[in-house]
């Protein structure tokens, strides 16, 4: 299959590394913190598989530093929810990997450790591994571990995966718990999953996929059941597509998108034909708005969650200098903030803060939740309605799930200054999906004509994950 194919030409040359943590150096730069000799005695269907955690989720017996200078000496004392799951079923947990600060970047260059570099021997300088969960994803890519977790608000894991080559995956909201990950946008954060193949994916998303009563977002049994029986019909079986339609948004082709990524892409399209799937053109008119508005939404979540860090509750403490006016917590927070932050997240930040504002609430937020429900209605009318809708009137699909391309682009060049702009874009295609809290598999499909990766996503509707899965096994 072509993710294992890649896996064979990794890059040799070493990267340097400025580290917060121990035990951490590799060659790319993927992981912030590895303890010297993991192990696990316990048994079960992930006995013995090594797996990274992204830095922003909380582990009992290693740092979780978010790759901000914020939390640099934190150490939580308990377990996420995932990574207990993960203990219990076997895994050995081998380090935490490098990602950008709180999870806000799509190149993980906004790192306090450094950028991440893509370990896919292409040609030329060295390459961005994506973003926000890169170290997953080079991690993965180097072979340094079976899988590994990341998370996934506007396409923090599906980026990655097309990027270095190999399988990303973003659950439907509410499927495997945030309960212990660090919050960037609650809204949109999902906690998903990066291997070298989907049928790795799938093992770990079976040990993950459970209900939690810790998380208040947590799918509860009744919808899981209810979703499962909805699509039990449709999954096929040997390989074969037959009877399942597959629909090509016309929206997901931008003026950005690089031509050339479409020969491979269109030769992942012939070779789901070949294998019984019919392929349909569709519309989601609201596809345009929906990075605007992405932006303001999780920017202005973020404003909200990371309030918190202001030296006194949480965080890191600036010395105050003698004689300051101890009065002044307004001057104690700007110090601990402004030198906690990177400049990434101080940004979205004031965003985030502007979109709150009275003067704004109208005409961004509330303009973008409005937007929001356009591109959920979009996708509704496409897949039909999902089992969480309880109103309305009952809707025939169109189709069972949506192919697109993942990136408008092969891997950037870490070396490039891009248009500040331009960092933003490259969200574009996997952004709406995360609006309408949708499964999302990204698979490799080929190579650019620079030699690079090129990944495909696999939509479907909420709580079709195992049928998005297993149309991609299918494809590999």
């Amino acid at each position: 299959m072509l993710a294992r194919q890649l896996l064979r030409t990794r890059l040799g040359a070493r990267h340097p590394c400025r580290l917060l943590s121990t035990h951490a150096h590799d060659a790319w730069n993927a992981f912030t913190y590895r303890p010297l000799a993991p192990t696990t005695q316990t048994q079960g269907p992930l006995s013995g598989k090594h797996i990274a955690i992204k830095d922003n989720i909380c582990t009992a017996d290693m740092p979780t530093t978010c790759s901000s200078q914020m939390l640099q000496e934190f150490r939580p004392p308990y377990d996420a929810t995932c990574v207990n799951l993960l203990r219990r079923a076997g895994g050995v947990i081998v380090g935490k990997t490098n990602c950008d600060e709180f999870g806000m970047g799509s190149l993980n260059t906004h790192s306090a450790f450094g950028p991440v570099t893509n370990p896919f021997a292409g040609t030329g300088p060295a390459r961005s591994a994506g973003g926000s969960s890169g170290g997953s994803a080079a991690a993965v890519a180097a072979n340094l571990c079976f899988a590994a977790l990341g998370t996934d608000t506007g396409g923090s894991i599906r980026l990655p995966a097309a990027y270095c080559g190999i399988v990303g995956f973003k659950p439907s909201y509410g499927m495997i718990s945030r309960w212990g990950v660090v919050s960037y946008a609650d809204s949109l954060d999902c906690v998903g999953i990066l291997a070298s193949s989907v049928a790795d994916v799938e093992l770990v998303y079976g040990v993950l996929a459970q209900y939690d009563p810790r998380d208040p977002t947590s799918a509860p049994e009744d919808l899981r059941h209810a979703a499962k029986q909805k699509t039990m019909n449709k999954l096929p079986e040997s390989g074969r597509l037959d009877g399942i339609k597959i629909g090509i948004p016309q929206e997901y082709f931008p003026h950005e998108l690089d031509p050339a990524s479409l020969v491979p892409f269109r030769t992942f399209l012939n070779t789901l034909q070949s294998r019984g799937a019919q392929l349909v053109s569709v519309s989601l008119p609201n596809t345009s708005y929906a990075l605007s508005a992405y932006y303001v939404l999780a920017s202005a979540e973020a404003s909200s969650n990371l309030a918190r860090y202001d030296g006194v509750r949480f965080g890191l403490r600036v010395d105050v200098s003698p004689g300051t006016d101890l009065s002044d917590a307004a001057g104690a927070y700007t110090a601990t903030r402004t030198a906690g932050f990177g400049r990434e997240v101080k940004k979205r930040v004031l965003l985030g803060t502007y979109a709150l504002s009275a003067d704004a609430f109208e005409n961004y937020f509330l303009q973008a939740h409005r937007v929001r429900a356009l591109v959920r209605s979009d996708f509704d009318r496409v897949f039909g309605k999902s089992v969480l809708t309880t109103h309305g009137d009952e809707q025939g699909s169109t189709v069972d799930v949506l192919v697109h391309p993942s990136a408008i682009r092969t891997a950037p060049r870490l070396d490039a200054n891009p248009d500040a702009l331009d960092a933003y874009v490259q969200d574009v295609l996997t952004v709406p999906a995360s609006l309408a809290g949708l499964p999302a598999l990204s698979v490799p499909c080929g190579y650019g004509p620079d030699g690079w990766p090129v990944g495909a996503s696999i939509v479907g509707q909420w709580g079709s994950d195992q049928l998005v899965c297993r149309v991609g096994t299918s494809s590999e």
